[in-house]
């Protein structure tokens, strides 16, 4: 088999992370940070706003079940990629909607993919196409936090079920069975 990696940042990513472990393909979904200029930041570092950091997920998929593609659109359907540095209550350019290719083929799909995305939303999408930089895998609490803490946590039992609804509605072909 066959791996590929995914990065996007969507907001919040115990919301983005439990979107995509429900996928079939997604052999692993790490919570992480990305984009920023201080070595090995913690939680509390990026929440703070000033690493330049984006909260993001890593995804380990197989393209023979789900596409890069598939990918990009079901990032652009469970997530506001038209709200510049915000995903609902969360505020700062660590909540930003940002893909970080991998490659140029990747590349040109994130491009391909924005422009899809834009005749869902009614304003403009703002995700921006950012190079690739050295990754942080979250704290080890942050991993798989819906299947565990989150569920019990008010704010992800507000913002997560919806996420899931969108998903399940638009991707039903693309669940895990």
């Amino acid at each position: 088999m066959t791996q590929e990696t995914a990065i996007f940042a969507g907001g919040c990513f115990w919301c983005t992370e439990a979107v995509f472990q429900s996928l079939a393909g997604v052999e692993t979904v790490e919570s992480g940070y990305i984009g920023g200029h201080v070595a090995d930041p913690t939680y509390k570092q990026v929440c703070g706003g000033e690493t330049g950091h984006a909260e993001a997920i890593r995804i380990t998929f197989d393209p023979a079940v789900i596409s890069y593609d598939d990918l990009l659109d079901v990032h652009f359907a469970t997530h506001d990629p038209t709200t510049l540095n915000r995903q609902g209550n969360d505020v700062g350019t660590q909540y930003r909607s940002a893909l970080f290719p991998l490659n140029a083929a990747q590349g040109d799909a994130a491009r391909a993919g924005i422009e899809r995305a834009e005749g869902d939303w009614p304003t403009p999408v703002v995700t921006t196409i950012e190079p690739v930089s050295d990754w942080y895998p979250a704290e080890d609490y942050h991993q798989s936090y819906w299947d565990g803490e989150g569920q019990r946590n008010p704010y992800c039992m507000a913002v997560i079920p919806p996420k899931l609804a969108k998903l399940r509605k638009g991707f039903a072909d693309r669940l895990r069975t």
